[in-house]
């Protein structure tokens, strides 16, 4: 009787198992996997629910192109059809007329890189450009010691000391950040 309780007791370890692992989504995931579906909200209340667009911006439009402009916003006629949109540039104010002539050739590669005609007509917002790449950081406030002894307590049951520390840093920079 024994032997059918353990091997009943093993069947509903591996059910329970199966049930936390769906609850969880499943086996884990590539973070480039997950990523559009956790920014699409984010990047939809722009019009750019495709982040691609913003990822693959300088391999669409070429490098230089890419460093005088930047997309703001991608905005339909009608939110169902996603199609023949009007895209708002942020532009360089001397590079504004240059762009204008150069309309159909990133019509067009805007176009490739959607697979259809996604876009129908650019719009231009001349004002300053900051290359992503060159951004700067807000310095951080200096940790309260309040904050850092909550933060220790907090992680005073985590075993691993990799993980602790990573988890440390973390929240120091959380908790460094400039209150707004």
């Amino acid at each position: 009787m024994t032997a059918s309780r353990g091997k009943d007791s093993k069947k509903a370890d591996a059910k329970r198992a199966v049930t936390r692992a769906k609850r969880r989504g499943g086996s884990p995931k590539a973070l480039a996997q997950a990523l559009p579906a956790i920014t699409k909200r984010i990047l939809g209340k722009r019009g750019l629910a495709e982040g691609s667009l913003i990822s693959d911006w300088s391999s669409i439009v070429g490098e230089e192109v890419a460093r005088r402009c930047i997309p703001k916003q991608l905005a339909f006629k009608r939110s169902s059809e996603r199609r023949e949109g009007t895209l708002t540039l942020r532009v360089e104010s001397g590079f504004a007329t240059e762009l204008v002539y150069l309309e159909q050739q990133l019509l067009e590669r805007i176009n490739a890189h959607f697979g259809y005609r996604a876009v129908a007509k650019l719009k231009l917002l001349q004002g300053p450009v900051i290359d992503p790449t060159q951004r700067t950081r807000s310095p951080l406030r200096p940790l309260a010691p309040s904050d850092k002894t909550a933060l220790e307590a907090k992680l005073a049951d985590v075993e691993d000391e990799d993980l602790r520390k990573a988890l440390s840093d973390l929240g120091a920079a959380v908790f460094s950040r400039p209150k707004s």
